[in-house]
């Protein structure tokens, strides 16, 4: 008996995890579906057959596992937009550190959501594939010996809000290959659907809406998200103020906005308390900015909050937007405004303001100039500092392990060279623990989000015109935000500092779906000398230069066989079967 009561307790129990930390387990198959939420009908990406995908939801060290089956019929990446990947960059899932997974095989994710909490999303990197959906939340909890700065609320409502095309991710792809730029979306979705018809005249019948559920009185945290493929969308709730209070892993200090500009790929989490009287529904409202007036009623998406006790639809006018639709100085005196809680705990007991950022030497200074798309070879391309990245087809991180040469330099300039723009595969060699400070200079016409994998950034500073050494002086050095996704205005300049404490080969880029297709990004090379370990991944695929390296998956659609997913399931089924027989002895 006490044989058949480890023998039942082991084949119970979770997966054997490091230091104790629990696994989540997910399994999941991107497909097309149908859908059609500006009335067109067309195919969008789903996870297991929704749209948007499921929530990772777990908390801050746990491991997560997530076996991708790819029922497309193009090669798909999965990336963790804002998950750090300790000294995991093989499971970040860009193309500088991942083989896609190829159509019809599967590939099983495994890292540690280690010292992070906050509000993050994921989403197909692969190229144009989140034009068309496939992204999902990630919200990463407290545990429960750490405090959160603020009362728990009584419920957790995400939203995805973006720009939405009526035509397919291989057309915009087609489109931007052939040297056509891809002109206005069609419409604003939020949670993959239209807008509520708030006007006849604007939006037509038959608009499939989100209708968030709410009980008066009740305080729910909203973590919304812009996924869109390029445009800045400003975020309000009719008669509700917005009280922000972390954004992608940072808590914030805490204040009142009516509305927030959002831009492409940044993440903000707010407390909404539902203390109206519920005469009627309300207007969840995310429309663009700085688009042209005659496009902007149609990109707006509209949701309802419907309070259980709500005594009629929603009606009226849309709630204001900010003042001047292409007013910029509002939306940077807003971001400015955004700073980081120096005293609130995050992922550890230690107060976030610890860390003095503002006291650390500067090691390096990159200066990242962009400009408008333009020719190079007769091919319309974007550029950071005159290159414009071309994806190798031997990932980085594969070409440095196995020492593949020719596939990347290590001579990315690290200001402007005032030359003529080619196309070429250079990267930043940064320095293991150094500290970088990196500016963004937006040269071109459009507001651009940076995004960079592996690390949260400290945001110090923006402001219009040229960045020169003098700017320094206008640094925040103290409570600037720590975050992954940052916003530059034309004609402006944004500085960040960031501790280069993360080994591994890690993707900066431009979350603009449409000038990070045409080459507007780099990685950065942190190497640790004192560790040469490499964490390949045993289910590793190998391309490129390494395609010799690959085996055929012999079972796909299961977990790769090579993880310790799989592993852990033989294990589990030996223990069923063999607590079975003592049961059949007895």
């Amino acid at each position: 008996m006490p044989l058949l009561l480890l023998l039942l307790l082991l084949a119970a129990s979770p997966a054997p995890a490091r230091a104790g930390d629990p696994y989540a387990y997910y399994d999941w198959e991107v497909s097309y579906v149908s859908a059609q939420p500006l009335g067109v009908k067309q195919k969008v990406i789903g996870i297991n057959g929704q749209f948007p995908g499921p929530t990772l939801n777990v908390t801050t060290n746990w491991n997560v596992v997530v076996n991708v089956r790819n029922a497309l019929d193009e090669p798909l990446l999965i990336t963790w937009n804002g998950v750090q990947q300790r000294k995991t960059a093989w499971q970040d899932g860009v193309l500088g550190t991942n083989c896609a997974i190829p159509a019809g095989w599967n590939w099983t994710y495994t890292f540690q959501v280690k010292d992070q909490v906050g509000s993050f999303f994921y989403f197909p990197s692969t190229p144009l594939h989140r034009a068309a959906g496939g992204y999902g939340g990630i919200t990463i909890n407290n545990r429960d010996v750490i405090p959160i700065p603020f009362g728990f609320p009584d419920g957790d409502i995400t939203l995805f809000i973006g720009d939405w095309y009526n035509r397919g991710h291989k057309e915009l792809r087609s489109a931007l290959d052939g040297g056509t730029l891809l002109g206005a979306p069609d419409g604003v979705l939020i949670n993959g659907l239209g807008p509520y018809q708030y006007n006849e005249s604007v939006v037509p019948p038959g608009i499939v809406y989100e209708r968030i559920n709410v009980e008066p009185g009740k305080t729910y945290r909203f973590r919304v998200h812009n996924v869109g493929v390029s445009t800045s969308l400003n975020f309000r709730i009719q008669n509700h103020n917005l009280l922000l209070v972390e954004t992608e892993g940072s808590y914030t200090s805490q204040q009142n906005y009516t509305n927030l500009d959002i831009h492409v790929g940044q993440s903000y989490s707010f407390l909404v308390t539902m203390d109206q009287n519920a005469s009627t529904d309300y207007y969840v409202v995310a429309s663009a900015r700085f688009v042209d007036a005659a496009v902007v009623d149609k990109l707006t998406g509209v949701a309802i909050l419907h309070y259980s006790n709500s005594q009629g639809p929603a009606s009226g006018p849309l709630p204001d937007p900010p003042n001047d639709q292409y007013d910029t100085a509002f939306s940077i005196n807003q971001a400015r405004s955004i700073r980081w809680n120096v005293t609130a705990s995050g992922a550890r007991p230690n107060p976030q303001g610890s860390f003095h950022y503002g006291d650390i030497t500067v090691t390096d200074v990159y200066l990242l100039q962009s400009r408008p798309p333009e020719l190079i070879d007769g091919k319309l391309r974007s550029t950071l500092n005159e290159i414009s990245y071309i994806p190798p087809s031997t990932p980085l991180v594969l070409a440095q392990l196995f020492n593949v040469p020719g596939v990347y330099k290590l001579d990315f300039p690290n200001h402007p060279m005032n030359r003529l723009p080619k196309v070429d595969t250079s990267i930043i060699n940064g320095t293991y623990k150094g500290f970088m400070e990196i500016i963004f200079q937006n040269n071109a016409t459009t507001v651009q989000s940076y995004h960079l994998d592996g690390y949260a950034f400290f945001v110090v500073g923006m402001d219009y015109g040229l960045w020169t050494e003098n700017s320094r002086g206008t640094y925040n050095k103290w409570d600037g935000v720590a975050r992954s996704t940052i916003q530059v205005f034309p004609g402006a300049w944004t500085a960040i500092l960031v501790f280069l404490d993360n080994a591994g080969i890690w993707n900066l880029r431009v979350q603009n779906l449409d000038t990070w297709y045409l080459g507007q990004e780099v990685y950065i090379n942190v190497v640790n000398p004192e560790d040469n370990s490499n964490n390949l991944p045993d289910n590793a695929i190998f391309c490129g230069a390494l395609s010799s390296l690959q085996k055929e998956q012999s079972h796909r659609f299961v977990y790769s066989e090579a993880s310790s997913v799989a592993q852990w399931r033989k294990t589990f089924s030996l223990l069923f079967l063999l607590a079975s027989f003592t049961i059949w002895l007895q």
